[in-house]
């Protein structure tokens, strides 16, 4: 009885954190039982989180720029202009795909900084700053491919990154054994870092969940881990697509929770002047986070471009509302200060996830986009329930 009191006191205090997951859940379940099992195949969920890459980078990128209080709507088209950008060097300068990978992010920085400069020290707001920069970057993508419209890339390793897989070394009942390898790492890294967070917590004498709870937490999360490594591996096993993601969200969940520099980014999105009167350079933190948005938009542009294998006149359209709605979905607050980059993956996962079994059941576009407004309206809806009654 007290494993189910504790349980549920844990779900109401943690239900921001934990309803995204349970709305996957259900979404999941409820699109597998309509489609007879097709949406959980191992072919759709493959194509599912490939389709997911682009915009959950930006996602993660969008999720810090909404903590600490401003917005970016500028990504879009800057990833789709610095795709076109990186289509242009590939096929038409000549330069290799090991010099045009770094040159097209450190292009993202720059731009992105720039934005941070605008805001922090012009003092343009955010929304219209870059909505200007948007306009800006709509007429450059326009002005790059207006000579020869599609740019088509025939470089086979640029083209990997969107649409290879890694290696199987070798097939165990036709799953790829690297990526069975790569997901038991996965759990084993998932299983060690929880126990070192607990012993943290308790070394400090930090309140800790039951030894009950926080095995059936282990349990649950690795049995997830390992069914969806099941899945992605009788396909053609993970994607570099899905491992670039992965590898964002654990450099990210680490800048932001491990280091000085996330405490410091969710200190000014909680109360700037704060911050400011503690010492933080509040300018200083708005620059790194704009010119992160710009990296992660580089490397979205990257990614897709690199799926399409080309660069095209309408490349990076919605973007930017894709991330900010997978953003809000997963957990980041209007108010600031509040939001985490795992969060927005799974937002991205949820909206992805929608859009994937809606076509599988054959749902009209128009419906489509409502039933997404919905969401995203019920998303921002729970955040401002939420925020009233912990007020």
């Amino acid at each position: 009885m007290n494993f189910i009191h504790e349980a549920k006191s844990l779900v109401k205090v943690n239900i921001r954190d934990y309803g995204m997951y349970i709305a996957l859940f259900v979404i999941m379940a409820t699109f597998s039982i309509l489609t007879d099992g097709l949406f959980m195949s191992s072919r759709n969920i493959s194509n599912l989180l490939d389709a997911t890459g682009y915009t959950a980078v930006l996602a993660v990128g969008m999720t810090l720029v909404i903590v600490i209080r401003h917005i970016d709507l500028s990504v879009g088209f800057a990833a789709g202009f610095m795709g076109a950008i990186a289509a242009l060097l590939l096929t038409q300068a000549g330069v290799p795909v090991y010099l045009t990978i770094p040159i097209i992010l450190l292009l993202g920085i720059v731009i992105g900084m720039f934005n941070g400069v605008l805001v922090a020290s012009v003092g343009i707001p955010s929304f219209v700053s870059s909505l200007a920069a948007m306009l800006i970057f709509r007429g450059a993508l326009l002005q790059v491919t207006e000579k020869t419209g599609t740019i088509i890339i025939k470089d086979e390793p640029f083209n990997a990154i969107g649409n290879g897989y890694i290696p199987s070394i070798a097939k165990v009942n036709g799953l790829n054994l690297l990526s069975l390898l790569l997901g038991v790492l996965i759990i084993i890294l998932y299983i060690y870092f929880e126990f070192s967070k607990r012993r943290s917590k308790l070394k400090y004498q930090f309140e800790v969940v039951s030894k009950r709870i926080f095995a059936l937490k282990i349990v649950f999360v690795s049995a997830i881990i390992a069914y969806i490594t099941w899945i992605i591996s009788g396909y053609n096993g993970f994607s570099w697509t899905v491992i670039i993601m992965l590898a964002v969200v654990v450099i990210y969940h680490f800048l932001t929770t491990k280091t000085v520099l996330g405490r410091h980014i969710y200190a000014v999105g909680s109360n700037p002047e704060a911050a400011h009167l503690s010492g933080i350079n509040v300018k200083k933190i708005t620059y790194i986070v704009f010119g992160s948005m710009g990296l992660l938009s580089a490397l979205s542009g990257i990614l897709f471009t690199s799926r399409l294998q080309s660069a095209t006149t309408t490349a990076g359209t919605l973007f930017e509302l894709d991330a900010i709605a997978a953003a809000y979905v997963g957990g980041v607050s209007a108010a600031g200060g509040v939001g985490k980059v795992t969060g927005s993956i799974i937002g991205a996962i949820v909206m992805a996830s929608l859009s994937s079994g809606m076509n599988l059941m054959g749902v009209g576009i128009s419906y489509q986009y409502m039933i997404r407004g919905g969401v995203l309206a019920a998303a921002v809806i729970f955040d401002v329930l939420t925020r009233k009654k912990r007020a």
